[in-house]
């Protein structure tokens, strides 16, 4: 389910100064199947340009987290994962195991959230749903 998203593009689109640097970390963002962290993140871009610093790394997806551009995610293993704002929304299903996030949308669960919601007397205007599990074809 996991559509490509120019990075880049978002930048631009939103303003952002686009250095040397920033480019290739978006474009290694742009690139990426899975939800990073910074380690990796880091060590991608800095296969691209070895002068790229963690330090500069870590600024970099905190100016596009605040701009928009990326989500942060806690998928319980310590550590800020990220992913390219989506267009569409999607939740994730966390394998704990071996640390896999998978995107899914369920209409089903969708309008159960906002009945749930107006239920309590809110219109819901945004959520963030992640679950956790091992596979079923694995003992334990």
């Amino acid at each position: 389910m996991h559509r490509k998203i120019d990075v880049e593009a978002l930048c631009a689109q939103k303003g952002l100064r686009i250095t040397e640097q920033r480019r290739v970390i978006a474009r290694v963002l742009s690139e990426s199947d899975d939800h990073p962290d910074v380690e990796k993140l880091h060590a991608r871009a800095s296969a691209v340009d070895s002068g790229i610093s963690i330090a500069t790394v870590y600024r970099t997806v905190r100016l596009f987290e605040e701009a928009g551009i990326l989500e942060r995610h806690d998928f319980g293993d310590g550590r800020a994962r990220y992913e390219a704002a989506p267009e569409a929304h999607h939740d994730h299903l966390i394998d704990v195991e071996t640390g896999k996030v998978i995107e899914f949308v369920d209409p089903e669960v969708e309008l159960l959230q906002r009945q749930i919601a107006e239920r309590l007397g809110f219109r819901l205007v945004d959520h963030r749903m992640e679950l956790y599990g091992v596979a079923l074809d694995r003992k334990g």
